[in-house]
Formats: C-alpha cells, sequence, structure tokens
C-alpha cells in the first residue's frame, strides 16, 4: 500500500483487519506507526515496499506523484492498481508505462469518502478498469475495503465512470446551493426545506434512465410528458424568482441558455435529452 493519506490509511485498516498481509509507505513516515502497531511492515522506500509483494495498491495525491513514488520501483511482474483520481487520458497513459515496466495494471475510482471503506452497509464501491486478468486474480482481495465494480479492459474507464458521477453530483450540488438561497432571507429554517428537496431530487433522479433510452434509440420525443418548448417558456418564472428573492441565477442560467439553443434547433415536442449532444465538442 503507497500512499497513507485519509483513503490509503482507511484501505490499509480494512485490508489488515481482513488478514491480509501488508506493507506501507508513506512520504511522512510518521503516518504508518498506528498501522505498524497494527501489524503492517513498514517500508523506508517505495520501492522497497513494490519489492515485498506482487499486488501494489497506490492512493497518492495525483497522477504526477504515482510517477514519483516509483520511479525507482522494478515492476516487472508486479500487478499495480492505481487507485489515484485521475483523468481518462492519464489512466491509459499510465497503463502504457505500467506495460513499459513489465506490470499489469488495473485503474480504479473509488466512489466513497474514508469513512466509509471497510463498512459493506455504507455502500462503497470502486471502479475498476483495465487488465481483466489482473482484476478476476485479485477480486477477493480488492472487495475486502469496498464493493468492486469492473467497466471493462480500457484503462480510462474507470476515471471516466468516476468523473461522470461526481459531475452529476456537482450539478445536483448547485441545484441544491440555489434551491437554499431562495429561501435564505425568509422566515423558513433550511431544516423545513431539506425533506421536501431531497425527496424531490430523489422523484426527478427516475428521468435518467428515460434519458439514456431516449439517447439509445435517437427519438427524443419518447415518454416526454414536459416538453422542451413549455420549460424554456416558464423559465421566466424561475428568473424573475431569483432576482425578487435577491439571488444570483449564475447556476441556472447556463442551464437554460441550453435549452433554448436546443429549442433553436430541435423539436419543441422533445424533451431535455438533446442539450446532451450540444455538450459534444
Amino acid at each position: 500500500m503507497l500512499g497513507l493519506g485519509a483513503m490509503g490509511t482507511a484501505l490499509a485498516q480494512a485490508w489488515l483487519a481482513g488478514g491480509h498481509p501488508l506493507t506501507v509507505w508513506n512520504r511522512t513516515a510518521a503516518r504508518a506507526d498506528a498501522l505498524a502497531l497494527r501489524g503492517a511492515a513498514v517500508a523506508d522506500t517505495a520501492a522497497e515496499a513494490v519489492a515485498a509483494n506482487r499486488l501494489v495498491v497506490v492512493c497518492l495525491l495525483d497522477d504526477a506523484s504515482v510517477a514519483g513514488a516509483l520511479a525507482d520501483a522494478d515492476l516487472t511482474g508486479k500487478d499495480v492498481v492505481n487507485l489515484v483520481t485521475s483523468t481518462p487520458e492519464q489512466a491509459r497513459a499510465r497503463a502504457a508505462w505500467a506495460a513499459r515496466r513489465g506490470a499489469r495494471y488495473l485503474d480504479g475510482g473509488i466512489m466513497a469518502v474514508p469513512p466509509m471503506i471497510g463498512v459493506p452497509a455504507a455502500g462503497p464501491y470502486v471502479f475498476y478498469s483495465g487488465s481483466s486478468e489482473l482484476f478476476e486474480e485479485h477480486r477477493a482481495t480488492l472487495a475486502t475495503p469496498a464493493g468492486t465494480r469492473y467497466v471493462g479492459e480500457d484503462a480510462g474507464y474507470a476515471a471516466l465512470h468516476d468523473v461522470a458521477l461526481l459531475s452529476a453530483m456537482y450539478g445536483m450540488f448547485a441545484g441544491a446551493a440555489h434551491a437554499f438561497a431562495l429561501f435564505r432571507g425568509e422566515a423558513v429554517a433550511p431544516g423545513r426545506l431539506a425533506p421536501l428537496l431531497s425527496d424531490y431530487v430523489t422523484a426527478m433522479s427516475g428521468t435518467i434512465a428515460g434519458t439514456a433510452e431516449q439517447l439509445e434509440s435517437g427519438d427524443y420525443t419518447r415518454g416526454v410528458v414536459s416538453n422542451l418548448a413549455m420549460q424554456v417558456a416558464g423559465k421566466g418564472t424561475l428568473l424573475r424568482t431569483a432576482e425578487e428573492q435577491g439571488v444570483s441565477a449564475e447556476l441556472l442560467e447556463p442551464y437554460f441558455r441550453l435549452m433554448e439553443r436546443r429549442l433553436a434547433v430541435g423539436s419543441g415536442e422533445e424533451g431535455l435529452t438533446g442539450v446532451v449532444d450540444l455538450l459534444r465538442r
């Protein structure tokens, strides 16, 4: 295990609790002390840690940190699992880099925060992509701290899935922030709005499957109950309400502009799926 930040430490603790022999390394050596007391072997260098075991899990700051930490390590015959958050192209380049150095490679995208690791009921899981042989051989070990979801031989796919879900999350956060801002100057406690907002966002998530079906079929009018023309016409109320409440509409306006552009080139009977095509460069 290379890297003992909050996530790396949580992963290490889960493997130790699961009875797996573990060698750890961290640039700040003191972070390994607590793990040593629980039975982990502590390596003085990353190269020494790599030499200790065939399966090498990396959880460092960024892609550049991986190259730096493993610069002097002999990766011949090793199985490298890279859990650093990266882009799809970085993951593909790192897979090629590992292959040139004689290693099998698996990239991972962790869909959890550290307190969820090692707690199955919390629902943590990791996207994996790259060598299917590596994944199958080490599946049980990789599943100890969190669930596993293998998404393909293309090493970039784990990062792509990771970033796609995180991007959707931030879109949800943006909408929630705007909703709370509308009430900020009113005599309505945020705690009263929260369950209504949570329930509504959960209900609206049911439209995601329909969007996927429309994208696959190419029929953007299939199953539409609130068409694009109606929604574009109704956006003025949302913008005026924001103005009346003294709230910036900067989180809403970019999406509304996409809706208007799609209406100009598509059909008013469509839903909102067409904005996906506008985002493609």
